[in-house]
Protein backbone atom coordinates (compact mmCIF):
# COMPACT_ATOMS: atom_id res chain seq x y z
CA UNK A 1 0.00 0.00 0.00
CA UNK A 2 2.62 2.74 1.16
CA UNK A 3 4.49 1.59 -2.56
CA UNK A 4 1.69 2.03 -4.23
CA UNK A 5 0.96 5.76 -2.38
CA UNK A 6 4.43 6.59 -3.26
CA UNK A 7 4.12 5.93 -7.46
CA UNK A 8 1.07 7.77 -6.80
CA UNK A 9 2.60 10.82 -5.27
CA UNK A 10 5.47 10.51 -7.66
CA UNK A 11 3.24 10.14 -11.09
CA UNK A 12 1.21 13.27 -9.68
CA UNK A 13 4.19 15.34 -8.90
CA UNK A 14 5.39 14.80 -12.41
CA UNK A 15 2.15 15.42 -14.00
CA UNK A 16 2.06 18.84 -11.91
CA UNK A 17 5.47 19.65 -13.18
CA UNK A 18 4.56 18.60 -17.05
CA UNK A 19 1.06 19.70 -17.85
CA UNK A 20 1.55 23.56 -16.92
CA UNK A 21 4.95 22.97 -18.61
CA UNK A 22 2.85 21.45 -22.08
CA UNK A 23 0.34 24.20 -21.39
CA UNK A 24 3.06 26.76 -21.68
CA UNK A 25 4.25 25.45 -24.67
CA UNK A 26 0.14 25.08 -26.46
CA UNK A 27 0.02 28.74 -25.34
CA UNK A 28 3.34 30.01 -26.82
CA UNK A 29 2.31 28.18 -29.87
CA UNK A 30 -0.82 29.69 -30.50
CA UNK A 31 0.98 33.26 -30.08
CA UNK A 32 3.33 32.66 -32.53
CA UNK A 33 0.71 30.96 -34.85
CA UNK A 34 -1.87 34.13 -34.11
CA UNK A 35 1.48 36.54 -34.91
CA UNK A 36 1.78 35.06 -38.48
CA UNK A 37 -1.89 35.60 -38.81
CA UNK A 38 -1.19 39.35 -37.72
CA UNK A 39 1.73 39.53 -40.54
CA UNK A 40 0.40 38.24 -43.02
CA UNK A 41 -2.95 40.33 -42.44
CA UNK A 42 -0.98 43.50 -42.63
CA UNK A 43 1.15 42.28 -45.75
CA UNK A 44 -1.85 41.40 -47.35
CA UNK A 45 -3.39 44.94 -46.63
CA UNK A 46 0.04 46.37 -47.48
CA UNK A 47 -0.06 44.58 -51.03
CA UNK A 48 -3.57 45.22 -52.29
CA UNK A 49 -2.68 49.13 -51.35
CA UNK A 50 0.52 48.99 -53.60
CA UNK A 51 -1.30 47.21 -56.47
CA UNK A 52 -4.44 49.17 -56.08
CA UNK A 53 -2.12 52.13 -56.61
CA UNK A 54 -0.62 51.23 -59.99
CA UNK A 55 -2.00 52.23 -63.44
CA UNK A 56 -3.11 49.86 -65.65
CA UNK A 57 0.34 48.97 -67.54
CA UNK A 58 1.46 49.07 -64.17
CA UNK A 59 -0.48 46.29 -62.93
CA UNK A 60 0.19 44.47 -66.19
CA UNK A 61 3.54 44.19 -65.86
CA UNK A 62 3.85 43.56 -61.87
CA UNK A 63 1.42 40.50 -61.99
CA UNK A 64 1.51 36.88 -62.72
CA UNK A 65 -0.30 34.11 -62.05
CA UNK A 66 0.85 32.09 -58.72
CA UNK A 67 1.64 28.95 -60.84
CA UNK A 68 3.55 31.06 -63.55
CA UNK A 69 7.12 30.04 -64.13
CA UNK A 70 8.41 33.28 -63.32
CA UNK A 71 8.05 32.96 -59.66
CA UNK A 72 10.70 30.52 -59.77
CA UNK A 73 12.49 32.70 -62.13
CA UNK A 74 15.16 34.39 -59.39
CA UNK A 75 18.73 35.39 -59.46
CA UNK A 76 20.59 38.49 -57.63
CA UNK A 77 22.95 39.60 -61.14
CA UNK A 78 22.33 42.74 -62.89
CA UNK A 79 19.90 41.79 -65.55
CA UNK A 80 16.48 42.35 -67.25
CA UNK A 81 13.56 41.29 -64.92
CA UNK A 82 9.69 40.73 -64.88
CA UNK A 83 8.00 43.28 -62.62
CA UNK A 84 7.63 47.22 -61.80
CA UNK A 85 10.25 49.15 -60.84
CA UNK A 86 10.65 51.12 -58.10
CA UNK A 87 12.02 54.20 -60.80
CA UNK A 88 8.24 53.67 -62.56
CA UNK A 89 6.47 54.79 -59.56
CA UNK A 90 5.38 58.48 -58.42
CA UNK A 91 5.53 59.52 -55.20
CA UNK A 92 2.21 58.09 -54.02
CA UNK A 93 2.87 54.65 -55.17
CA UNK A 94 6.34 55.00 -53.96
CA UNK A 95 5.10 55.39 -50.96
CA UNK A 96 3.11 52.15 -50.91
CA UNK A 97 5.48 50.32 -51.93
CA UNK A 98 7.87 51.65 -49.13
CA UNK A 99 4.71 50.48 -46.37
CA UNK A 100 4.81 47.46 -48.57
CA UNK A 101 8.59 46.72 -47.91
CA UNK A 102 8.72 47.06 -44.23
CA UNK A 103 6.20 45.22 -43.41
CA UNK A 104 7.84 42.40 -45.92
CA UNK A 105 11.22 42.86 -43.57
CA UNK A 106 12.14 43.16 -40.43
CA UNK A 107 13.68 47.28 -39.48
CA UNK A 108 16.96 46.13 -39.70
CA UNK A 109 16.21 43.71 -42.76
CA UNK A 110 14.34 46.98 -44.89
CA UNK A 111 17.35 48.95 -43.93
CA UNK A 112 20.10 46.81 -45.21
CA UNK A 113 18.50 46.56 -48.36
CA UNK A 114 17.99 50.15 -48.46
CA UNK A 115 22.21 50.10 -47.71
CA UNK A 116 22.48 47.64 -51.17
CA UNK A 117 20.29 49.68 -53.20
CA UNK A 118 22.69 53.27 -52.25
CA UNK A 119 25.76 50.88 -53.09
CA UNK A 120 24.53 51.31 -56.73
CA UNK A 121 25.24 54.75 -56.82
CA UNK A 122 28.93 53.75 -55.31
CA UNK A 123 29.32 51.34 -58.62
CA UNK A 124 28.08 54.42 -60.81
CA UNK A 125 31.19 56.20 -59.56
CA UNK A 126 33.96 53.49 -59.07
CA UNK A 127 32.77 51.98 -63.22
CA UNK A 128 31.82 54.92 -65.00
CA UNK A 129 32.25 53.13 -68.07
CA UNK A 130 30.99 49.74 -66.70
CA UNK A 131 28.92 47.25 -68.70
CA UNK A 132 25.93 47.86 -66.34
CA UNK A 133 23.36 50.39 -65.68
CA UNK A 134 23.82 51.27 -61.82
CA UNK A 135 20.86 52.71 -60.97
CA UNK A 136 19.22 52.40 -57.12
CA UNK A 137 15.66 52.40 -58.36
CA UNK A 138 16.21 49.47 -60.73
CA UNK A 139 14.45 47.00 -57.88
CA UNK A 140 11.54 45.37 -59.14
CA UNK A 141 8.49 44.31 -57.20
CA UNK A 142 6.34 41.49 -58.50
CA UNK A 143 3.27 39.88 -57.24
CA UNK A 144 1.98 36.17 -57.84
CA UNK A 145 -1.51 35.21 -57.46
CA UNK A 146 -3.99 37.47 -55.54
CA UNK A 147 -2.87 38.56 -52.09
CA UNK A 148 -5.10 37.11 -50.06
CA UNK A 149 -6.07 35.82 -46.77
CA UNK A 150 -6.97 32.72 -48.70
CA UNK A 151 -5.35 30.55 -51.21
CA UNK A 152 -1.70 30.65 -52.13
CA UNK A 153 0.08 34.15 -53.84
CA UNK A 154 3.72 35.18 -53.45
CA UNK A 155 5.81 38.43 -53.54
CA UNK A 156 9.13 39.16 -55.06
CA UNK A 157 11.33 42.01 -53.95
CA UNK A 158 14.44 41.95 -56.56
CA UNK A 159 17.39 43.31 -58.56
CA UNK A 160 21.13 44.02 -58.34
CA UNK A 161 22.46 41.89 -55.23
CA UNK A 162 18.98 42.13 -53.51
CA UNK A 163 16.35 38.73 -53.81
CA UNK A 164 13.73 38.18 -51.81
CA UNK A 165 10.69 36.05 -51.76
CA UNK A 166 7.96 35.20 -49.98
CA UNK A 167 5.36 32.68 -50.24
CA UNK A 168 1.81 32.80 -48.33
CA UNK A 169 -0.63 29.80 -47.75
CA UNK A 170 -3.90 30.12 -46.41
CA UNK A 171 -3.19 33.26 -44.29
CA UNK A 172 -0.99 31.25 -42.23
CA UNK A 173 1.64 29.97 -43.93
CA UNK A 174 4.66 32.09 -44.30
CA UNK A 175 7.58 31.16 -46.34
CA UNK A 176 10.34 33.56 -46.91
CA UNK A 177 13.55 32.00 -48.78
CA UNK A 178 15.37 31.75 -50.70
CA UNK A 179 16.60 34.93 -49.30
CA UNK A 180 19.92 36.96 -50.86
CA UNK A 181 22.04 39.63 -50.03
CA UNK A 182 24.81 41.28 -51.84
CA UNK A 183 27.15 44.16 -50.95
CA UNK A 184 29.69 45.50 -53.69
CA UNK A 185 32.18 46.96 -52.65
CA UNK A 186 31.91 44.52 -48.86
CA UNK A 187 33.55 47.74 -47.72
CA UNK A 188 33.46 51.48 -49.17
CA UNK A 189 36.99 52.15 -49.62
CA UNK A 190 36.78 55.86 -50.86
CA UNK A 191 34.69 58.66 -51.44
CA UNK A 192 31.96 60.44 -49.17
CA UNK A 193 30.88 56.72 -48.28
CA UNK A 194 34.00 55.67 -47.26
CA UNK A 195 34.39 53.35 -44.21
CA UNK A 196 30.55 51.80 -45.20
CA UNK A 197 29.95 47.90 -44.86
CA UNK A 198 26.55 47.14 -45.34
CA UNK A 199 27.03 43.31 -43.99
CA UNK A 200 29.96 43.47 -42.08
CA UNK A 201 27.96 41.99 -39.05
CA UNK A 202 28.16 38.77 -41.01
CA UNK A 203 31.56 38.79 -41.82
CA UNK A 204 33.03 40.01 -38.36
CA UNK A 205 31.14 37.32 -36.21
CA UNK A 206 31.99 34.86 -38.60
CA UNK A 207 35.54 35.62 -38.42
CA UNK A 208 35.56 35.91 -34.81
CA UNK A 209 34.16 32.02 -34.77
CA UNK A 210 37.20 30.81 -37.05
CA UNK A 211 39.57 32.67 -35.16
CA UNK A 212 38.52 31.60 -31.50
CA UNK A 213 39.18 27.65 -33.03
CA UNK A 214 41.97 26.00 -31.45
CA UNK A 215 44.17 23.67 -33.72
CA UNK A 216 41.99 20.40 -32.97
CA UNK A 217 38.84 22.12 -33.59
CA UNK A 218 40.36 24.07 -37.24
CA UNK A 219 41.34 20.39 -38.54
CA UNK A 220 37.46 19.72 -38.46
CA UNK A 221 36.54 23.76 -39.68
CA UNK A 222 39.16 24.63 -42.11
CA UNK A 223 38.88 23.47 -45.50
CA UNK A 224 41.62 23.30 -47.27
CA UNK A 225 42.61 25.31 -50.66
CA UNK A 226 41.05 28.72 -52.39
CA UNK A 227 38.30 29.78 -51.30
CA UNK A 228 35.18 29.61 -54.11
CA UNK A 229 34.74 32.36 -56.91
CA UNK A 230 30.64 32.23 -55.67
CA UNK A 231 28.50 30.43 -53.61
CA UNK A 232 27.78 26.86 -54.58
CA UNK A 233 24.19 27.07 -54.40
CA UNK A 234 24.07 30.07 -56.97
CA UNK A 235 20.80 30.68 -58.33
CA UNK A 236 19.33 27.49 -58.28
CA UNK A 237 15.41 26.98 -58.10
CA UNK A 238 15.67 23.86 -56.02
CA UNK A 239 18.81 23.08 -54.25
CA UNK A 240 19.74 20.10 -51.18
CA UNK A 241 22.38 19.78 -48.92
CA UNK A 242 26.16 20.43 -49.60
CA UNK A 243 28.93 18.42 -48.96
CA UNK A 244 28.55 17.65 -45.33
CA UNK A 245 31.89 18.90 -43.80
CA UNK A 246 32.95 21.11 -41.24
CA UNK A 247 32.84 21.39 -37.30
CA UNK A 248 29.43 20.56 -35.70
CA UNK A 249 27.66 22.90 -33.23
CA UNK A 250 28.30 20.40 -30.65
CA UNK A 251 31.93 20.59 -31.08
CA UNK A 252 31.87 24.41 -29.84
CA UNK A 253 32.45 25.74 -26.73
CA UNK A 254 29.97 27.79 -25.29
CA UNK A 255 31.41 31.23 -26.20
CA UNK A 256 31.85 29.56 -29.92
CA UNK A 257 28.42 28.46 -29.76
CA UNK A 258 26.81 31.65 -28.98
CA UNK A 259 28.96 33.18 -32.22
CA UNK A 260 27.59 30.44 -34.47
CA UNK A 261 24.34 31.31 -33.08
CA UNK A 262 25.00 35.08 -33.42
CA UNK A 263 25.36 34.88 -37.31
CA UNK A 264 22.59 32.65 -37.68
CA UNK A 265 20.43 34.97 -35.89
CA UNK A 266 22.02 37.58 -37.53
CA UNK A 267 21.14 36.52 -41.24
CA UNK A 268 17.54 34.99 -40.02
CA UNK A 269 16.88 38.51 -38.51
CA UNK A 270 16.47 40.09 -41.99
CA UNK A 271 12.88 38.77 -41.69
CA UNK A 272 10.32 40.40 -39.36
CA UNK A 273 10.45 38.87 -36.02
CA UNK A 274 8.22 36.45 -36.25
CA UNK A 275 9.57 34.41 -38.98
CA UNK A 276 12.92 35.01 -37.42
CA UNK A 277 11.92 33.09 -34.32
CA UNK A 278 10.25 30.34 -36.29
CA UNK A 279 13.29 29.45 -38.50
CA UNK A 280 15.44 29.48 -35.03
CA UNK A 281 13.46 27.17 -33.38
CA UNK A 282 13.00 24.68 -36.42
CA UNK A 283 16.82 24.60 -36.07
CA UNK A 284 16.74 24.51 -32.70
CA UNK A 285 14.14 21.24 -32.94
CA UNK A 286 15.95 19.71 -35.69
CA UNK A 287 18.90 18.92 -33.21
CA UNK A 288 21.03 22.24 -33.16
CA UNK A 289 24.43 20.12 -32.16
CA UNK A 290 24.73 19.02 -35.94
CA UNK A 291 24.54 22.25 -37.47
CA UNK A 292 27.75 22.54 -39.25
CA UNK A 293 30.36 25.65 -39.79
CA UNK A 294 33.08 25.34 -42.41
CA UNK A 295 35.44 27.97 -43.52
CA UNK A 296 37.70 28.59 -46.44
CA UNK A 297 40.27 30.66 -47.28
CA UNK A 298 41.81 33.40 -45.60
CA UNK A 299 41.38 34.56 -41.58
CA UNK A 300 42.28 37.67 -41.98
CA UNK A 301 40.66 41.04 -42.71
CA UNK A 302 40.92 41.58 -46.69
CA UNK A 303 41.95 37.70 -47.24
CA UNK A 304 39.79 35.85 -50.25
CA UNK A 305 37.30 33.76 -47.96
CA UNK A 306 34.10 31.98 -47.48
CA UNK A 307 31.94 30.09 -44.70
CA UNK A 308 28.73 27.64 -44.79
CA UNK A 309 26.70 26.91 -41.73
CA UNK A 310 24.64 23.72 -42.69
CA UNK A 311 21.85 21.42 -40.65
CA UNK A 312 19.11 19.79 -41.58
CA UNK A 313 17.00 21.79 -43.68
CA UNK A 314 18.90 24.94 -44.63
CA UNK A 315 22.03 26.46 -45.50
CA UNK A 316 23.98 29.75 -45.22
CA UNK A 317 26.00 30.42 -48.09
CA UNK A 318 28.18 33.50 -47.78
CA UNK A 319 31.93 34.31 -49.83
CA UNK A 320 33.71 36.76 -50.35
CA UNK A 321 36.58 36.86 -53.15
CA UNK A 322 35.93 38.97 -56.28
CA UNK A 323 36.71 41.98 -56.95
CA UNK A 324 39.91 41.83 -54.84
CA UNK A 325 38.02 39.95 -52.12
CA UNK A 326 35.82 43.36 -51.68
CA UNK A 327 32.47 41.68 -52.83
CA UNK A 328 30.20 39.61 -50.75
CA UNK A 329 26.92 37.08 -51.96
CA UNK A 330 25.09 35.84 -48.94
CA UNK A 331 22.15 33.66 -48.82
CA UNK A 332 19.71 31.89 -47.07
CA UNK A 333 17.94 28.71 -48.44
CA UNK A 334 15.59 26.03 -47.21
CA UNK A 335 15.58 22.63 -48.90
CA UNK A 336 12.17 21.88 -48.87
CA UNK A 337 10.59 25.56 -47.76
CA UNK A 338 12.23 27.61 -50.97
CA UNK A 339 8.97 29.27 -52.56
CA UNK A 340 6.76 27.28 -50.29
CA UNK A 341 7.44 24.26 -51.27
CA UNK A 342 6.93 22.36 -48.12
CA UNK A 343 3.55 24.23 -47.01
CA UNK A 344 1.89 24.04 -50.31
CA UNK A 345 2.58 20.33 -50.40
CA UNK A 346 1.39 20.33 -46.62
CA UNK A 347 -1.60 22.05 -48.04
CA UNK A 348 -2.76 19.61 -50.71
CA UNK A 349 -2.17 16.62 -48.56
CA UNK A 350 -4.65 18.40 -46.08
CA UNK A 351 -7.07 19.16 -48.58
CA UNK A 352 -6.82 15.25 -50.00
CA UNK A 353 -7.20 13.85 -46.29
CA UNK A 354 -10.38 16.09 -46.10
CA UNK A 355 -12.45 15.85 -49.60
CA UNK A 356 -10.15 12.75 -51.06
CA UNK A 357 -7.61 12.80 -53.33
CA UNK A 358 -9.79 13.63 -56.11
CA UNK A 359 -11.01 17.33 -55.11
CA UNK A 360 -10.47 20.03 -57.56
CA UNK A 361 -8.42 23.08 -55.88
Amino acid sequence: MTFLCSRRLARGAILAFVIPFLQILFVESLAAQQSKIDLSTAIVAASNKFVGSLNATQSEKARFAFDDEERLNWHFIPRPRQGVTLKELNNAQLGAARELLQALFSAKGFQKTENVRDLENVLAVLEPNGPFVRDPDIYYLTVFGTPSMQGSWAMRYEGHHLAFNWTFVEGSGIASTPQFFGSNPAEVRSGEKQGTRVLAAEEDMARRLVKSLNASQLRAALIPGEAPRDIFSAAQKKTGALEDIGISYAQLDQQQQGLLLAVIEEVASTQPEVLARERLQTIQDEGIGEVKFAWIGGRDRGDAHYYRIQGKSFLIEYDNTQNDANHIHLVWRDFEGDFGRDLIRLHYDAVAAEHGPGHRH
